[in-house]
């Protein structure tokens, strides 16, 4: 009855009004469902989703504050993503950085402060880049599994950093290691522009345009991207495919790093197997349907962020089940993700319902 043919190309313009009609389409059947369940005004209920991001300074900035977490991770998937090595392990790579930056702020907090957060950047980028050199240089020696290989990494990070959070836990059998020099701060994001937050806007979104042009203008990202397209092709072309690996997965390791150092030194100032808090995995979401683009990058981020944090309000105002809350978020994002298909491929009548 129905034939599936790919799209060649479709007007960036008519990508994004698919994308909005789904969003549209989401938010009415959403509507039906709130009033069916609840019997509640679904506007209401859509202006409390505003009201739980944008209702003050401090969860503004809450939110850019996951924003960026988020984003930063994003960012630090594109490259391997881009490459078609799917990199699954960012979980584990920010628990790594977050290991490393956590251990600088405990053994050398004698450092200047500027110092100690300097080194505690280099190595967090450094714990995060082995944790992808392994699978990368296995995938380019051994042609290992990629998919599987970083997630069984997440879990051998989870209990290296559940050793850690014993061993370094401040108070007997508390099994947390608790906020690191709380009386010095040393190790902690300084303010910037007046708020707390303001150096992990600056860090990550120069991350966004650094990878962007590493990406879009360098030799390395046109080796990606035709490694991506086809590594038969790369060989042909004289690419080093295994070299191209492990280096472009190593980077994508120490970019994921690098957000365990933003989660310890700029948010919780501390480090447990929540650190990543399942980031890694929404992360891939924001990569996927950004096509790989940093900038577009920021827009997924904000609206999973923005669906997260207003889900949570829905819940708290109205004293309802938080599962319905996450089912209003569930549907909006399956529209977005199904939205994809419509872009890249088009339904028709088969050849011979045609005739």
């Amino acid at each position: 009855m129905l034939r599936i043919r790919k799209r060649t190309n479709m007007p960036l313009w008519q990508q994004w009004l698919v994308r909005f009609a789904a969003i549209v389409l989401a938010l009415l059947l959403d509507a039906v469902i709130i009033y069916l369940l609840t019997k509640m005004n679904p506007l209401k209920v859509y202006s409390t989703m505003f009201t739980g991001v944008f209702g003050t300074s401090r969860r503004v900035w809450n939110a850019i504050r996951d924003i960026m977490m988020l984003l930063c991770i994003g960012v630090g998937l594109a490259p391997a993503f881009k490459m078609k090595f799917w990199n699954i392990g960012a979980e584990g790579q920010i628990l790594m950085g977050g290991i490393a930056a956590a251990a600088c702020m405990i053994y050398l907090k004698s450092l200047p402060a500027a110092l100690l957060l300097i080194v505690m950047f280099i190595a967090a980028a450094l714990a995060g880049g082995f944790w992808g050199f392994i699978p990368a240089i296995s995938k380019a020696k051994l042609n290992t599994n990629e998919t599987l290989f970083t997630l069984m990494m997440n879990y051998i990070a989870i209990q290296l950093t559940a050793f850690f959070v014993t061993f370094w836990e401040n108070s007997y059998g508390s099994g947390i290691v608790g906020t690191i020099n709380p009386e010095t701060q040393k190790g902690w994001f300084p303010p910037l522009f007046g708020q707390m937050y303001g150096l992990n806007v600056v860090i990550v979104l120069l991350l966004v345009v650094l990878v962007y042009c590493y990406l879009r203008f360098t030799k390395h990202g046109y080796e990606i991207a035709v490694v991506g397209g086809s590594r038969n092709t790369a060989k042909y072309a004289g690419i080093n495919v295994p070299a191209v690996t492990v280096r472009t997965v190593t980077l994508s390791g120490m970019i994921c790093g690098i957000a365990g150092f933003i989660s310890v030194a700029g948010q919780g100032h501390t480090i447990s197997t929540s650190t990543a808090g399942g980031r890694g995995f929404v992360a891939i979401i924001v990569a996927w349907l950004a096509k790989f683009n940093t900038f577009v990058m920021v827009l997924i981020s904000f609206l999973l962020v923005f669906l997260e944090m207003g889900a949570k309000e829905i819940a708290s105002r109205f004293n309802i089940n938080d599962n319905l809350s996450k089912m209003i978020m569930g549907v909006i994002l399956f529209f977005i993700l199904g939205s994809e298909f419509f872009i890249n491929y088009r339904l028709g009548l088969s050849k011979a319902e045609e005739n």
